[in-house]
């Protein structure tokens, strides 16, 4: 029996397997399969791109953009970011969004969520989720300079078109990082982490908030236990959901790898955050599950890159399994055709993804090959019909 046959037996006899007590590092991509090289990887085809908010500091001032969420609501297409004319993380911040009303080619004015009405505060990047008929936004807040970080919420008034706060609905430094997911117990389980004014040698880790059912302006804040050998982690995170398990998947900050956390008990209790054998960038991932069945990855995940926030990549499993074992590219940083910023060297991150209707809706930052985060806001609509549902590129 070959090793990939004995690993995927031992996975099914116990969820655990992915990552046994002692194992250094725990598995997240198939070990019977080579991570590819970033040259190595198929581009995937048929993807739409479109621009939902180009960077243009002459034009209208601002300097930050980050944080790219998306959601469909009353056939619309809202998107979310954090926006500022100042520097990244000062109390300038707001949280923005733009709708639009033919799937992402054409965009309204700049609209806010909110900007802050209290000495001090600031308001920037969240997640939306929509639940019975209504559209929430969850979104990361702080005082000064990342200090007293919290998630705030809004419920969109469909009539006026206005969001009426709910106020501070999760503490603890919790920042949502990708949309709430339902789970099958009734409850939404949405990922991110516990941070505070940034410092690359601190151990900010992933946490995850789980609502009362459908209410949510109550939620149970629940953080991650990290393994004692992480000593620094900005855990920035997101998450899918098979059953009563549910797996977390970190930004780790020390190395350019994912990191991996699973529960059992639908977010309630956690193994630690422990180093995986899956490679990934130093920037915040997004998962889920796509209706065919396979879960999804989107960050930078090659065998070469590093901290490479480039090129922009999908990593898939098969359907229903739980090992990633292959990889695409969504766009590399030379884009020859259609919109959006082209050049050798930019940074594609932080993306949000979300399925509508057939497609893969993917948000994410451009820098342009700009230093920072001065980025626009750019949009991929990938057909699920270009992801193959188990690998071809390696004989069985």
């Amino acid at each position: 029996m070959n090793q990939k046959a004995l690993l995927l037996i031992l996975l099914l006899i116990s969820p655990t397997a992915l990552q046994v007590e002692g194992s250094d590092p725990v598995l997240l991509w198939d070990p019977a399969r080579p991570i590819p090289k970033a040259e190595e990887i198929p581009v995937l085809e048929g993807v739409e791109f479109h621009v939902i908010k180009q960077w243009n500091q002459k034009q209208d001032g601002y300097t930050f953009l980050h944080g790219v969420n998306l959601a469909w609501h009353n056939g619309e297409l809202f998107a979310s970011f954090g926006h500022n004319k100042g520097s990244e993380n000062t109390v300038s911040e707001e949280a923005q969004y733009r709708v639009s009303a033919d799937g992402g080619k054409s965009w309204s004015e700049l609209r806010v969520i909110d900007a802050g009405d209290e000495e001090n505060l600031a308001v920037s990047h969240g997640v939306f989720c929509s639940c019975n008929g209504q559209l929430w936004a969850f979104q990361g807040a702080y005082y000064n300079r990342m200090e007293r970080i919290h998630t705030r919420a809004y419920l969109l008034d469909d009539s006026t078109g206005q969001w009426k706060k709910q106020g501070v609905v999760i503490r603890h430094g919790f920042w949502p990082m990708n949309q709430p997911v339902r789970m099958n117990d009734g409850n939404w389980i949405m990922p991110g982490f516990s941070g505070g004014p940034y410092s690359g040698e601190r151990v900010f880790p992933a946490a995850v908030a789980i609502s009362h059912g459908d209410d949510l302006t109550k939620w149970d804040y629940v953080e991650i236990p990290v393994a004692p050998q992480i000593t620094k982690m900005w855990g920035e995170s997101a998450l899918f959901v098979a059953g009563k398990q549910v797996l977390n998947i970190a930004r780790y900050g020390g190395e350019a790898n994912a990191l991996l956390a699973i529960s059992q008990d639908s977010g309630r209790t956690w193994m630690e955050s422990r180093v995986s054998n899956l490679p990934m960038a130093t920037s915040k991932p997004a998962a889920g599950t796509l209706s065919t069945g396979q879960h999804y990855l989107i960050c930078t995940t090659t065998a070469n890159s590093g901290g490479k926030r480039s090129p922009l990549t999908i990593a898939l499993t098969r359907p229903g399994e739980k090992f990633f074992s292959q990889v695409f590219v969504i766009r590399n940083s030379v884009k020859e055709n259609g919109p959006g910023e082209s050049a050798k060297q930019l940074s594609l991150s932080y993306p949000c993804a979300m399925e509508h209707e057939g497609n893969l809706y993917v948000g994410y930052s451009n820098n342009g090959g700009r230093r920072g985060n001065l980025n626009s806001a750019e949009l991929a609509i990938i057909p699920l019909s270009a992801f193959p549902l188990k690998p071809t590129s390696v004989s069985e």
